[in-house]
């Protein structure tokens, strides 16, 4: 009989493939995997040369740790890489299950309080009760607030947008099955589409998140069909990374507004989504709809969790008139894992069912 496991202990595995070592998170109920060791290192000399090389190169570490059996289709992800901005902490590079976004709130969120545990920014004074966190993603540089005590984070964290803007609004689109939609385009670090759930004849609150995601996938497909994205700074931002189906109520209210965002291949947010929060708020601020500081409460209804955000200033991004987003909300650690890859592994790189 075999004697005791000893702890820590490695399973059989292929020598010439590193394991891959994550910390586990969550905001909101979506999930975060951040990659601690393990990913080959990712050339190029900005962010977003990262970012292509990696989807060129290294694209088996995001299959390997988004995808079945170690993920599942709606799994999230972080790598984190170094920066040419001076003055940020970290660079990261985010990863779905289509490829890699160019910005995620709710991975902000939670990289907030990482990078603060984790060491990866200066140690607060011992009396302070929020550490700031630059970090570099592949729309720009993010400003994390943590909220801390004793030197480690507690509490939610906030963060400011890049510039956040509104590209078209009351846009015809011919959605199949649907007909002639009216949708919003707006960024905040990513394109969404936005659409009141009741106009593709769904409630948002209660229909079956099934139903809420053909409907999503559908809009999402229409407006790359029929409408062209376009970024001031660089084509590889100008890409529609999903559609958010909202109640509808942009109108301010101090009670919270809910939605859903359908992203990548038809990933479904299980937060409010931050990045949509930003779009969002950076809507309803174009619309009148919303003054500086005035603070919205935006629910997932997928799970019930709540984010908050204000525009704080006024900014410009390109010939765009923008707002800086500031955006609210809570992560906590789930675990850590040690993932491997044995060499006769048919499914080394992971699959996806649909």
């Amino acid at each position: 009989m075999a004697g005791p496991l000893t702890v820590p202990w490695t399973p059989p595995h292929d020598p010439g493939t590193p394991a891959l070592s994550v910390v586990d998170m969550h905001t909101g109920g979506e999930p975060l995997r951040i990659v601690l060791a393990g990913c080959p290192e990712v050339v190029g000399p900005t962010l977003l040369a990262k970012r292509r090389y990696m989807r060129q190169h290294l694209d088996h570490v995001r299959r390997r740790l988004m995808f079945e059996p170690r993920g599942h289709r709606d799994m999230y992800g972080a790598v984190l890489v170094p920066s040419e901005l001076p003055n940020a902490h970290l660079g990261v590079l985010f990863l779905n299950n289509e490829g890699y976004s160019s910005m995620c709130g709710h991975a902000v969120l939670a990289l907030g309080r990482f990078a603060l545990d984790f060491g990866l920014v200066p140690a607060p004074p011992s009396d302070a009760q929020e550490a700031l966190v630059n970090i570099h993603c592949p729309c720009g540089l993010v400003a994390a607030f943590v909220e801390c005590e004793g030197g480690r984070s507690r509490g939610p964290v906030r963060f400011h947008s890049v510039p956040a803007f509104v590209l078209a609004t009351d846009f015809l689109v011919d959605v199949p099955g649907h007909g002639k939609v009216v949708v919003d385009v707006a960024y905040g670090g990513a394109f969404y589409a936005f659409v009141s759930a009741e106009k593709l004849g769904l409630d948002v609150c209660s229909a079956k998140t099934r139903d809420l995601v053909a409907a999503a996938s559908a809009v999402t497909e229409a407006v790359k069909a029929q409408f062209k994205i376009n970024h001031p700074d660089s084509e590889d931002l100008a890409f529609l990374y999903g559609t958010i189906l909202t109640d509808g109520k942009d109108t301010y209210n101090e009670e919270p507004t809910t939605n859903i965002c359908v992203f990548a291949d038809e990933q479904v947010d299980r937060s409010p989504t931050g990045s949509g929060v930003t779009a969002r708020i950076a809507l309803q601020y174009h619309k009148g709809l919303l003054e500086l500081n005035q603070t919205r409460a935006f629910k997932s209804s997928a799970t019930g969790s709540v984010f908050t955000g204000k525009a704080v200033r006024e900014a410009k991004c390109g010939d765009f008139k923008a707002v800086i987003v500031e955006v609210s909300g809570q992560a906590h650690y789930t675990g850590t894992a040690s993932f491997v890859v044995e060499d006769d592994d048919p499914l080394r790189d992971g699959f996806l069912l649909k």
